[in-house]
């Protein structure tokens, strides 16, 4: 619409939301013009309403439905005070109409619009993008109540199958949506069940306030498909059907969002896409963008690139949108796809910051703490483990004469060389321009030691041989992976289904190798750079090796989050045959990375180097800012200097034939006056010289940006961007041979330490307070001479309330509490029960040092046997042996027998009562008596 020169403000204004109406699918026509059959939605301006005139009258299939109040734009801030008067008008008769009140009340000044549905319960007005269509305002008016009024009649939670935490998140959160509240956040630790919890609301929301369609926002797309696999196998606890025979679920994989879906998945990178009119590589969706530096210049400039209005995806095609990791997902261009649509927001973050609590406006529902998730069971906690090399710490010195291998980054090609001067190198350069074998190999070496005598002693199978928990490991870059890779196969003597790299750019399918290493004996130990974040689950986890550090928070405690979840004892013991159960994971530390200092977020004020990485990724993802052109042409400049013609060659089989130079040409193009001038010679020509206006050649030139910047843009994909950056970084590592490192630490970490005694205490208190409870305890604590009484059931009495009462003082987690503080000799009890009994003996003093009551009684057994035989040899035949060691085995397993024991299993094989009779006369019920005291003593 061309807009005169001379037009005052508030015709300005009504051009703009004349122009709103339009691309939502009204038809603006004047009071004198009237037609309410030229379409189904008719926004009639300037209608009389009793004695005064409405700016617009919103009609729908020929019924008034709507009232628009406009404003000129410098009066936005005077909007809310507006809203009077279009409810005055919204109430009122119009002219020929007995009409009743109507229900849709907007105030805008074509800049800002709010919007209030006068049926909701307390109607509030909020700031809308734009306007809704014809068809939304019909639909909402064919429902009895507003979705506002219907969210206060979901009805009570049915709380069965849903952890505490969870019924406090979704009670909280549907409290929050009847208060009207936009925004809420619910901090959830992993592990926690986020996702389920969100399929357990958005059944509900759908269900029961009869809500149209839900987006599920994620910020990769491993995360979407995890979400996909959550959502189809959702039982609502209600039904015995699943959530998918109700409710269409769809992945956005394209552009296409599905009439009949009611949860859409989409990356919010491919929703912006679909804001903006264009398509995505899936490469853009691999990897979190929100780590990119770019993104964050553009936070810190305050700039960002504006979402317009899309006819396709109008602002109401949402009714809510639950944020996945929503720490990482409202920030920079991403808050502008929020922004646009009208919907409820609901955020799920195990780490929130301040910006989070910032965004979400301090509404935060539920906070479940990792550390509460530990208290609860719901996941373990981690001890630390450290490892220190000499040249980890310090780096070290090729000296000018040495002959070294150069190894080229890419093809992995060495050459040997002689050095022509000093290479100093710090600990910072290690893997990127020297790798030192003997600090990798002096590393992993230590790892398999520590594992064997201090982190996980008790793991050798029937064969003897040591079985290697579930290991993964977090290496700086492909590279670093290769190498730790083949160390670790040679320093545990092992094949290569032993170890293997799970990243997004391996040749083997990713999510195969991720299963395996899952579900699958093989790999033992997985090495990864990028597959970090949540989605990539691995429940039988007990060990996380970090070989990189870390210096974001909220990274780190999604690394941390790979080893927390629970696991049940028999689907451990699928993958890993020697793991008695999973009551805590392992750091082991050999970069300082729990030691280092973390940041909440970048600093606003910091404006860090933008890497090539980040700005190639900016540039897929459809971003189109000059400075990002600039920068990128400008590296691709120089790197077209640097790279062999081979590397030049192999670049066009990505690049669409196109090589550097024609690349970075093209990105200068997009920005360069003279070039989009030209470019838009043509369309200014092929316009009629009548019609002919400056805002017309200005819109020409607009398209021919547009045409230049997607003509540049369209070069980039996944596999172009991991090329180049592969082959823009240094050339050569040098193989530092002649260093060879030294371990000079190897220890549990101080905190483990601290925690160990913390456990050690609480265990101590808890059978303290709990032995006037508890008949085993009072046995133990105060009538020890009861001991031989003592039976099964009371000691599962004592490992159920425990477990009841403090899931996180579980027996084998005690008993390595206790490992790390004293030296046991003892090999791990056979099982928990047996644990429990040790660890009680030790707390309450019977026994100095902890030792497996198995090995306890077999001491006993033998010590009595000695005594038997004094100056009687041999006092007991073969077979009267024979039954003493099944009596003693019984007492192992079952901790007391009775006479009537020997009518059952495995006694009753043997002629039961009546064969022990046989064997020792009168003096059987002694024997019984006698082992029961002396076995338990």
């Amino acid at each position: 619409m061309t807009k005169d020169k001379n037009q005052n403000p508030e015709q300005i204004a009504r051009d703009k939301i004349d122009q709103m109406l339009i691309e939502a699918g009204w038809i603006v026509q004047s009071k004198n013009e009237v037609d309410l059959g030229a379409g189904r939605g008719i926004a009639l301006r300037e209608y009389q309403v009793e004695t005064k005139f409405a700016d617009y009258v919103l009609f729908v299939d020929k019924n008034p439905v709507g009232i628009i109040e406009a404003k000129k734009e410098d009066e936005g801030h005077k909007l809310t005070v507006a809203e009077d008067q279009a409810s005055e008008y919204a109430k009122a008769k119009l002219k020929y109409l007995n009409n009743d009140p109507l229900p849709f009340v907007f105030e805008s000044t074509g800049t800002i619009t709010r919007f209030r549905d006068t049926r909701d319960p307390k109607p509030r007005g909020r700031n809308i993008f734009w306007f809704y269509r014809p068809e939304t305002l019909a639909d909402w008016l064919q429902k009895d109540k507003s979705l506002r009024s219907r969210l206060l009649d979901i009805p009570q939670l049915n709380e069965t199958g849903l952890r505490p935490a969870q019924i406090k998140a979704i009670k909280n959160l549907e409290q929050s949506f009847k208060k009207n509240k936009p925004k809420a956040l619910i901090q959830m630790a992993t592990g926690a069940g986020k996702t389920f919890t969100a399929a357990t609301f958005a059944y509900r929301l759908l269900e029961h306030a009869k809500a149209k369609r839900i987006l599920f926002l994620v910020d990769t797309k491993n995360l979407g498909e995890q979400a996909e696999q959550e959502f189809m196998a959702f039982q609502p606890n209600d039904s015995n059907r699943k959530f998918t025979e109700f409710y269409n679920v769809q992945r956005l994989t394209s552009s296409y969002i599905a009439t009949d879906s009611q949860i859409c998945i989409s990356t919010i990178q491919r929703m912006y896409a679909i804001l903006k009119g264009e398509e995505l590589d899936e490469n853009a969706e691999d990897t979190n963008p929100n780590e990119s530096t770019w993104m964050e210049q553009q936070r810190n400039k305050k700039q960002a690139m504006p979402v317009e209005y899309a006819a396709k995806v109008p602002i109401e095609q949402f009714d809510f949108i639950i944020i996945d990791e929503c720490h990482r997902s409202i920030y920079n261009l991403w808050k502008q796809v929020l922004d646009y649509f009208d919907a409820f927001l609901i955020g799920l973050t195990a780490t929130p910051d301040k910006r989070t609590f910032g965004f979400f406006e301090e509404n935060v529902v539920s906070e479940y703490t990792y550390e509460e998730s530990v208290i609860d069971g719901v996941n373990v906690p981690y001890d630390v483990y450290n490892i220190e090399t000499e040249i980890s710490q310090k780096g070290s010195v090729i000296k000018a004469g040495w002959f070294v291998d150069r190894r080229d980054k890419l093809t992995r090609k060495t050459r040997w060389q002689q050095e022509d001067e000093d290479t100093e190198y710090l600990k910072n350069d290690l893997d990127k321009k020297v790798v030192n074998p003997s600090q990798i190999r002096n590393i992993i070496r230590q790892y398999k030691k520590a594992l064997e005598t201090e982190i996980f002693p008790n793991r050798k199978d029937e064969n003897g041989e040591y079985e290697v928990p579930k290991t993964l490991v977090f290496a700086k870059t492909d590279s670093h992976a290769d190498d730790i890779i083949k160390i670790i196969r040679k320093e545990f003597d092992e094949g290569d289904d032993f170890c293997k790299k799970l990243t997004y750019k391996i040749k083997e399918d990713p999510k195969s190798v991720l299963n395996r290493f899952r579900n699958s004996y093989y790999p033992r130990i997985a090495v990864t750079v990028d597959m970090i974040a949540t989605g990539t689950d691995v429940k039988p986890l007990e060990v996380l090796l970090f070989m990189r550090d870390v210096k974001s928070v909220n990274y780190f405690e999604q690394m941390k989050g790979r080893g927390t979840r629970t696991i049940n004892k028999d689907s451990l013991q699928l993958v890993s045959k020697t793991a008695k159960a999973k009551t805590h994971f392992i750091i082991v530390d050999a970069v300082g990375v729990t030691k280092s200092k973390k940041t909440d977020s970048r600093p606003l004020e910091r404006k860090p180097s933008v890497g090539l990485k980040d700005l190639l990724g900016a540039v897929t993802m459809g971003v189109a800012e000059e400075d990002l052109f600039l920068s990128l042409a400008n590296r691709l400049i120089r790197l077209e200097k640097e790279i062999t013609d081979k590397e030049k060659d192999k670049l066009l089989e990505h690049s669409k034939g196109k090589n550097l130079k024609q690349i970075s040409k093209e990105l200068l193009s997009a920005f360069d006056k003279d070039e989009i001038e030209e470019k838009a010679l043509p369309i200014i020509e092929a316009i009629p010289i009548q019609e002919r206006t400056p805002e017309k050649e200005e819109q020409a030139r607009k398209q021919a940006q547009k045409e230049l910047i997607d003509t540049a843009a369209s070069t980039f994909n996944g596999k172009l961007n991991d090329y180049i950056e592969k082959v823009r970084i240094e050339h050569d590592q040098i193989i530092d041979s002649h260093n060879i490192d030294k371990v000079t630490k190897s220890e549990w970490d101080t905190t483990s330490v601290d925690k160990a005694k913390e456990i050690v205490k609480d265990f101590s208190e808890y059978l303290e307070a709990n032995q006037d409870e508890i008949k085993a305890l009072t046995i133990f604590y105060k009538q020890p001479y009861n001991r031989r009484n003592i039976t099964f059931k009371m000691i599962k009495e004592v490992f159920d309330k425990l477990k009841l009462d403090k899931p996180m003082l579980a027996p084998d987690y005690v008993w390595d509490a206790y490992s790390q503080l004293e030296a046991v000799k003892s090999k791990q009890p056979i099982d928990e029960l047996t644990a429990l009994i040790s660890l009680i003996r030790r707390a309450c003093g019977i026994d100095t040092e902890l030792k497996a009551f198995d090995t306890t009684i077999d001491e006993n057994f033998k010590n009595w046997i000695f005594k038997q035989n004094a100056g009687k040899h041999n006092r007991f035949t073969t077979e009267q042996m024979d039954w003493l060691r099944e009596l003693k085995n019984h007492v192992v397993n079952s901790y007391h027998i009775e006479i009537e024991d020997l009518d059952y299993t495995p006694f009753d094989e043997k002629g039961g009562r009546g064969k022990m009779y046989q064997l020792f006369g009168a003096e059987m019920t002694q024997i019984i008596e006698e082992l029961n005291e002396v076995l338990a003593a």
